[in-house]
């Protein structure tokens, strides 16, 4: 086995064969045959998929909440057992709304912010609208990464209110670093859903689910629908929805990235660096100091 996970790390980090085995095919029609063979419910397709999965991952369901699977997305779609998520409770923090890996972060400059080294990209063409955007111009973005691995659902960052979806339909680029550095604005050519909040004195946020190769199925449960390639509309959904610190908001349907975007004054929380692994609920920006408390 550790020899087998040797040589699946040397494969992996093969940077071009990387690229062209997760990129250089039919995306869509892969990632289309995934989502229906992942929701075969039968156990020994469920047993010999999760075997497999593990040969490339390093998958760990000690915290699931579920020990028997139905099917491989059962698995994927997994919930923790209660307690596995500390929520911060500091009210002057936003806490990270999912498991992931910290991307690109920082200031929203001109309009842009980074994807990778090198690669910017304007937040209007992610948000689809320069309206959308306008509130978080000069803001605070941070990305994060869910590897295929991770635990895929993702939370609220604060209390507030969710005002309205903008679902847009795209291809489903590979997110990993590899992509990330030869793709431009591959988070605004890829599926993925705008989705606005406010905080309770009104300040306005943004998370940005962006789906991928083999994920391209996103489950928001305040709208009871499941967005995906074929989602036939409406693709602009309003909504009135109060969410607490920290209350599950949907899941993917595999792994991919989130983008959180807040306004100007929010500041990256202490230790929150390209790299780093973080886990829901953990503080991941802190409020301007003239927040009211």
């Amino acid at each position: 086995m550790l020899q087998l996970r040797q040589w699946r790390d040397r494969l992996l980090l093969q940077e071009d064969l990387n690229f062209l085995l997760t990129n250089r095919v039919p995306r869509q029609a892969l990632t289309r045959l995934m989502g229906r063979f992942s929701k075969i419910r039968h156990p020994w397709v469920c047993r010999l998929s999760i075997a497999a999965w593990r040969l490339f991952t390093e998958l760990d369901l000690s915290e699931a909440r579920k020990k028997n699977f139905d099917s491989l997305h059962d698995c994927f779609t997994r919930e923790l057992t209660p307690g596995a998520r500390q929520i911060d409770p500091d009210p002057q923090v936003l806490s990270s709304p999912c498991d992931g890996i910290v991307g690109a972060s920082g200031q929203v400059t001109a309009g842009e912010v980074i994807q990778a080294k090198g690669f910017p990209y304007r937040i209007q063409d992610l948000f689809g609208d320069p309206v959308r955007a306008a509130p978080f111009l000069n803001g605070t973005y941070i990305t994060l990464r869910l590897t295929s691995s991770m635990y895929h659902r993702f939370h609220a960052p604060g209390d507030g209110l969710i005002e309205h979806v903008s679902y847009l339909s795209g291809d489903t680029w590979n997110v990993n670093p590899i992509a990330l550095q030869r793709v431009e604005r591959l988070f605004c050519r890829n599926e993925r859903a705008v989705i606005r909040m406010c905080l309770p004195d009104g300040t306005p946020l943004a998370l940005v689910p962006v789906a991928a190769i083999l994920v391209a199925s996103i489950r928001l449960h305040f709208l009871n629908v499941l967005l995906h390639l074929r989602w036939p509309g409406p693709n602009e959904i309003p909504c009135a929805k109060a969410v607490s610190k920290g209350e599950e908001l949907g899941w993917f349907e595999h792994g991919s990235t989130i983008i959180l975007f807040a306004p100007p004054g929010f500041t990256l929380a202490p230790g929150i660096e390209s790299g780093t692994r973080i886990r829901m609920g953990q503080a991941l920006m802190r409020f301007p100091d003239q927040h009211p408390r």
